[in-house]
């Protein structure tokens, strides 16, 4: 049966081998997002082998939620494990984080014997990292237009990497937007501000890729992000002044021509069914959507 504990910074290095050895495209194969996030969800890990595993156990309903294990090794050898886990807290057992790729691996070892329901407040939008950079086409009218109305009214602007000379300055723009939308009073962007903070305070021990926006000296915006995978990179956080016209598309512009163009996607997250967040992602037109499924055994002790 697997131990769960709460995930430490000093777990780093065997976690990056696990999700190496995967090479998942999902945003929750990144060990930065899964620190970073942990209180959302009450995540805790546990290692099995060379296999990671992670888990939230904040479901209303009392049933914890597996993410989709990454690592090498016999998969069947490590779901026993989690049916183990499941039946010892007199649960089902329920997978997250199933995609296209992952849902057949589990049909092979478990044919019908478990349900698949997509999740779309869940899939990530993955975009092809050229049209963020370019913004080429008629569908990227607007958003050129924004970027040149940018540069033209704003000539003094500067786009470069974060240092910690920057931090000061970015940890108070988002504490500024988390006072004025009262963030207090919503439990999304008090956890938000852990994640940001978590993110600044162990940037350079995760790895992380940072940018600023700044006109006139000022800042206009910062985002953070790293690789996720072999051919993609992802996007943690962003976050602009929009009293500057066109400050988002500027920012989104010059970070992921700056870190990214290596990678032939970009990540840029799910949408958690924020209407707001959704019309933001869907209008830079992402190449797909990563489709995920939660998955349960209801008796999964077909599985033993």
């Amino acid at each position: 049966m697997l131990q769960f504990r709460v995930l430490q910074l000093s777990d780093r290095d065997w976690v990056q081998k696990a999700l190496r050895a995967s090479d998942f495209r999902g945003c929750e194969y990144s060990f930065a997002n899964n620190l970073a996030w942990r209180r959302a969800a009450d995540t805790r890990i546990a290692q099995y082998k060379d296999f990671y595993i992670c888990a939230s156990f904040a479901a209303e309903d009392g049933v914890p939620i597996f993410i989709y294990p990454s690592g090498s090794g016999d998969l069947r050898d490590v779901l026993r494990e989690m049916a183990e886990t499941a039946i010892s807290l007199g649960h089902p057992l329920r997978i997250s984080g199933v995609t296209e790729q992952t849902l057949p691996v589990l049909r092979e070892i478990a044919g019908m014997h478990f349900t698949a329901e997509p999740y779309p407040d869940g899939f990530d939008y993955i975009y092809e990292t050229k049209d963020l950079i370019g913004l080429a086409g008629k569908k990227y009218h607007k958003k050129r237009n924004h970027l040149m109305r940018f540069r033209r009214e704003y000539e003094n602007y500067s786009f470069s990497e974060l240092t910690a000379e920057d931090m000061d300055a970015c940890i108070t723009m988002s504490a500024q937007f988390y006072n004025e939308k009262h963030g207090y009073t919503d439990d999304s962007s008090v956890i938000e501000q852990f994640a940001i903070h978590t993110y600044f305070t162990h940037f350079e021990e995760l790895g992380l890729c940072g940018g600023v926006l700044r006109v006139n000296g000022n800042l206009a915006g910062f985002s953070i992000g790293e690789p996720l995978c072999s051919d993609t990179f992802v996007t943690h956080i962003e976050k602009a002044d929009t009293s500057y016209h066109g400050a988002y598309t500027a920012l989104t512009q010059a970070f992921t021509e700056h870190f990214a163009k290596g990678f032939r996607y970009i990540n840029r997250e799910e949408d958690l069914g924020i209407e707001g967040l959704r019309k933001a992602k869907q209008s830079y037109y992402p190449a797909f959507l990563l489709t995920k499924y939660r998955c349960e055994f209801a008796h999964p002790e077909i599985l033993l």
